[in-house]
């Protein structure tokens, strides 16, 4: 015979179905959104793998482009230092690059056929430039002369080298060149060196009293909505609409070079 309950006694809380129910249709949930985000990262891997493939062959198709407008008249000269971004992998033709957008506006803002001679070299990094472009500078007398260069460093980011090949590169620039700092690479751990990078070439730039462009603060606030719109697929070069926003970046900068060549020889310049 069972002993009686108290009558203030309470029977234990059983689970009530509803939920257990709710907590069924959660971990469901949870799953499916789990084997959603593998699917999407296995599908972004091949595309950028794709996309790879697609911009490593577009690199002689651009060097060609670029040697052929080296070999074009002009009354002015605008030289370019870069890597692949000079060069405009990732933009839908070579001359969508941010040179080529930085060559044409200087062409308006003049009135007089612009010669560009751009000396990027896809992959360079500073000690490529200082060793293959630099000298080729050196037998140059540009009247724009733009330096974007050091992204590629940070792949194998040491910053006591970085500090020494920057100096070393802006050393060697004329007065008036417009250097810019490396643009953002919008997440960690690779955001912390470009900042660390910016820092040294901003006081590398300040000991020689170089023009810095703020390629950082203007493609770091474009934030996940930049991600998506303005690159290519390997999610690393500019598309066209990034590399508008780069020589946007630049304009005030070769505003200003372009009105002190007008005021030194107004000949340079178109009536205004």
């Amino acid at each position: 015979m069972r002993p009686s309950r108290p009558a203030s006694a309470k029977r234990p809380a059983r689970p009530r179905p509803a939920r257990r129910g709710r907590g069924a249709v959660v971990a469901v949930l949870l799953a499916a959104a789990a084997a959603a985000v593998a699917l999407w990262w296995r599908w972004l891997a091949r595309r950028q793998h794709h996309w790879r493939t697609a911009l490593a062959e577009a690199i002689p198709v651009n060097s060609a482009y670029w040697r052929e407008q080296r070999a074009g008249p002009g009354e002015l000269l605008y030289v370019a230092i870069g890597d692949s971004a000079a060069q405009g992998i990732g933009a839908s033709r070579p001359s969508h690059s941010y040179v080529g957008f930085i060559g044409r506006a200087i062409a308006a803002a003049s009135g007089r056929p612009v010669r560009t001679v751009n000396l990027g070299i896809s992959g360079a990094t500073l000690r490529i430039a200082l060793d293959s472009e630099l000298p080729v500078l050196e037998r140059l007398e540009p009247d724009v002369l733009t330096v974007c260069i050091g992204a590629n460093d940070i792949a194998d980011f040491d910053v006591e080298r970085f500090e020494r090949e920057i100096r070393e590169l802006f050393g060697a620039l004329p007065d008036h060149a417009i250097v810019a700092d490396l643009p953002s690479f919008y997440f960690p751990p690779a955001q912390a060196k470009v900042r660390a990078a910016n820092r040294r070439l901003r006081a590398a730039a300040a000991a020689r009293g170089l023009t810095v462009v703020p390629l950082f603060a203007r493609t770091n606030r474009q934030g996940m909505w930049g991600v998506t719109t303005q690159f290519a697929g390997d999610l690393f070069h500019p598309n066209d609409r990034g590399y508008r926003i780069w020589a946007d970046a630049f304009r005030p900068a070769v505003t200003s070079r372009l009105a002190a060549i007008c005021a030194v020889g107004p000949g340079a310049c178109a009536d205004r």
